[in-house]
């Protein structure tokens, strides 16, 4: 038999790299182990939460975090009370991650261990963003075939933590899922950012009438609306004699200057299609505006249109510029980052459900590195491997009995 209470706690040597591993731990373990009782070696909080540490420790792959953890079994079932002394092979770790657990539980889990500190408290209107957007894991796309994993997540861009995540079906598309993924969040002080493709009537709705509020750009998919605000902004054409029609617009605008390139965002909001639109709950439309230059290449513009369930009593121009500026958070905080230092996508993992959970322990330890202060994550991951080296070289040593 096998323990299945940590023992002691684990605090890392440095107070800027501390997470609770014995928190972690307990939320692994309340996790359904699919496996049959019979010939069960190792326990699934243990796998769970030994790969967790691999991988804020910069291991990737499945074979890289068995190999971590072989360098490490005595140290690490010393920690963890696992009295047999042994840790699984690589290809055991596939099949346990593949096959051992719901990615679905997992997704939940993480949420609620990445959001243990909050206070239960309301927050103000719209307060908090959450952006949807959605990613193709690569690696699972079988050759010969243009469709692979599909996961729509649910990221806070202020902390860097995904709320939310879900499989889209491979005969369903993020319009299906998004749905599904927005009732698993409370959306009190929410603003829920998205791509063109999410800006539907039912889901404004369903955010709305939930709590929360949207914001989302426009684009073919809804000819009618856009059709509208870009008349509205429109220059108007005015007679001699006569003089424009009055107009509520204002206007925000930022500009970042870095490595010679210059990007210039302005926004124009109003409120005018408000009163005679038939889009459920709108309150502002605006036009953005992005206008880059680059030393030595011509300038580019792109003009986008959008709409918001916010008022103007709760944001301004500035914030509208503040929101959809954070909704581009989820492109370079969580999918670059899980594509390009934690390899996601040249992984060729397709064992059971073992892509979406690696996915999953993806999010989490990123999150565990952005609450940690890091903007860097590759600094992060080889920070984080020295600091838990040291932890383990005593564990005992390092915490007070529970």
């Amino acid at each position: 038999m096998y323990s299945t209470i940590l023992p002691f706690s684990f605090a890392l040597p440095t107070d800027d790299l501390l997470f609770d591993v014995a928190d972690l731990y307990r939320e692994m373990q309340a996790l359904t182990d699919q496996r049959k009782r019979r010939g069960l070696r190792y326990p699934l909080a243990l796998i769970l939460t030994i790969a967790v540490l691999a991988k804020v420790a910069g291991q990737n792959r499945v074979q890289d975090i068995a190999e971590w953890a072989s360098w490490r079994t005595s140290e690490l079932c010393e920690l963890f009370g696992f009295a047999r002394a042994t840790l699984p092979h690589s290809t055991s770790w596939s099949r346990i991650l593949g096959n051992a657990v719901q990615p679905a539980d997992v997704d939940a889990a993480v949420s609620r261990f990445l959001r243990r500190e909050e206070e239960p408290i309301i927050p103000e209107r719209a307060s908090i963003v959450v952006a949807l957007d959605g990613k193709t894991l690569r690696g699972t796309i079988p050759r010969g075939s243009t469709r692979g994993l599909h996961l729509l997540a649910a990221y806070r861009p202020q902390d860097g933590v995904v709320l939310a995540q879900v499989a889209v079906s491979q005969k369903e598309n993020e319009l299906v899922a998004a749905p599904i993924l927005l009732k698993q969040l409370d959306l009190h002080g929410v603003v829920v950012t998205g791509d063109a493709l999410l800006a539907q009537r039912s889901l404004s709705i369903q955010i709305v009438e939930a709590g929360g509020d949207y914001i989302w750009r426009l684009k073919d998919n809804q000819p009618t609306m856009r059709a509208e605000i870009e008349l509205l902004f429109a220059p108007e054409l005015v007679q001699a004699g006569w003089s424009a029609p009055a107009v509520d617009f204002t206007s925000a605008r930022t500009v970042d200057a870095r490595n010679g390139r210059i990007e210039e965002r302005k926004v124009t909001v109003s409120s005018l299609l408000a009163e005679y639109s038939e889009w459920p709950y709108l309150a502002q439309v605006f036009k953005l505006e992005r206008h880059v230059s680059v030393v030595g290449k011509p300038d580019t513009t792109e003009v986008h249109y959008g709409i918001t369930s916010m008022p103007a009593s709760v944001a301004d121009a500035a914030r509208i510029l503040e929101v959809v500026r954070a909704h581009w958070g989820i492109e370079n905080g969580l999918h670059q980052r899980r594509d390009v230092t934690m390899e996601e996508d040249v992984m060729r993992v397709r064992n059971g459900n073992a892509p979406h959970l690696l996915a999953s322990l993806n999010n989490l330890a990123l999150g565990i590195s952005v609450q940690g202060g890091w903007d860097n994550l590759a600094a992060a991951q080889r920070a984080f491997a020295s600091q838990i080296d040291k932890a383990l070289i005593q564990p005992r040593s390092l915490a007070a009995p529970q």
